[in-house]
């Protein structure tokens, strides 16, 4: 029996992701000063406007924080009246206040100790499937790969007319079992300059966005009628901020795994590794791969939660959802042996004190071959066999 999963992705340019790069590139630019910044930096957009506030503290130096911003929005592609949204023209305010002594108690002056605790209480989840090369679920990373083509078309002017930054994707795939045995349904929404026919535009948008990227024996595109939507509702000429407020954090499920599996609850963008949600998370996504890659599971989600100040965490727990080929206490406790799931070792394992933030708060965190990457590699698998 068949049973059908949906997930979405945006494009850099949806106001949401906005808020997150922008929060990531101040976050990198003060790595770049100091590794060991304490960052935690909200961002909103609206129609003219950035409003930036946080926690901010580092030993020496400062960034143009109104400079970043506008840079980024820079390069989204937001500088026209037309693009409804201009880096030169927006306003930047800012609210910016130094870290809490009392969260950074926990954290500052132990970083070489494995005593140095976690930024914050929270559970964090990481997930692998083997049903992609990436070992990432199909719905989400046929989204992002849409996205990531609606982007290139729009900024590669590959077709005759403008397309503007703001953009969403969304995926139904058919399982059997665990299965993916057919891409089922396919959104693409772009916003696009005044008065474009939108018969032209779903016909381009099939030929340069869907096509390259979802193959004939996934989609049936004689179908394409019924199962391809291109702006669903017509004209999409407003767009960005002017449509809709953008705020840091608010693309959680896009960010990880696109609904296939939990989430803590906590966003990734604009904090640094000392806070658990982001480097806790990651970690468990490396964990989870590895798990998989190991062949001990054909899907392992993991959760670790951990207490504010405290090393080591409050309890692991490992869900294969009946495909492990060994117990899921055995698969902790051998997670247990190979990583060092304490906030310093996570640090040190990922190599997270870089400034390599920015590039993943769009496209998502996960299922991508960067070298900066880190969490996305599968090099403990051969010690995780070896273990079992």
């Amino acid at each position: 029996m068949s049973n059908f999963f949906t997930s979405e992705s945006v494009t850099e340019g949806h106001p949401d992701k906005m808020a997150d790069q922008i929060s990531d590139a101040i976050l990198d630019d003060f790595i770049k000063i100091d590794p060991l910044a304490r960052v935690a930096c909200e961002t909103m957009v609206s129609t003219g406007n950035v409003f930036l506030a946080g926690e901010i503290s580092i030993k020496d130096g400062y960034v143009d924080i109104p400079g970043t911003a506008r840079s980024v929005i820079k390069d989204i592609g937001y500088d026209s009246k037309e693009a409804c949204f201009d880096y030169n023209t927006c306003s930047v305010m800012t609210s910016i206040d130094e870290q809490s002594p009392d969260i950074a108690v926990g954290v500052d002056g132990k970083e070489d100790e494995g005593n140095q605790g976690a930024g914050d209480q929270g559970m964090m989840f990481g997930y692998a499937t083997n049903e992609t090369p990436e070992l990432m679920p199909m719905p989400i990373m046929t989204a992002h790969k849409l996205a990531r083509q609606l982007a290139m078309v729009r900024k590669n002017k590959v077709l005759p007319y403008r397309l503007f930054p703001d953009g969403k994707t969304q995926v139904t795939c058919e399982y059997e079992g665990n299965r993916v045995v057919a891409v089922s349904k396919i959104v693409v929404s772009t916003q696009h300059e005044e008065d474009l026919d939108q018969k032209l535009l779903r016909k381009d948008i099939i030929e340069k966005v869907i096509r390259p990227i979802v193959p004939e024996d996934m989609f049936d595109y004689s179908r394409a009628d019924a199962d391809i939507f291109v702006n669903p509702t017509g004209c999409f000429a407003k767009g960005g901020p002017l449509a809709d407020t953008g705020l840091t954090g608010r693309k959680i499920i896009v960010d990880t795994y696109g609904g296939a599996a939990r989430h803590g609850g906590g966003a990734f963008s604009g904090k640094d590794p000392t806070k658990v949600d982001r480097s806790a998370a990651y970690m468990m996504r490396y964990v989870a791969k590895n798990i998989v890659a190991a062949g001990l599971a054909d899907k392992c989600e993991v959760e670790v939660g951990y207490a504010i100040g405290k090393a080591e965490p409050m309890g692991i727990n490992v869900e294969t959802f009946g495909t492990g080929k060994a117990d899921d206490e055995t698969i902790a406790g051998i997670i247990r042996k190979v990583f060092d799931l304490t906030p310093a070792g996570i640090i040190k394992t990922l190599d997270l004190q870089r400034p390599i933030y920015r590039k993943t708060a769009a496209y998502g965190h996960f299922g991508r071959n960067d070298d900066d990457f880190t969490w996305e590699k599968t090099d403990k698998a051969e010690e995780i066999k070896s273990l079992l």
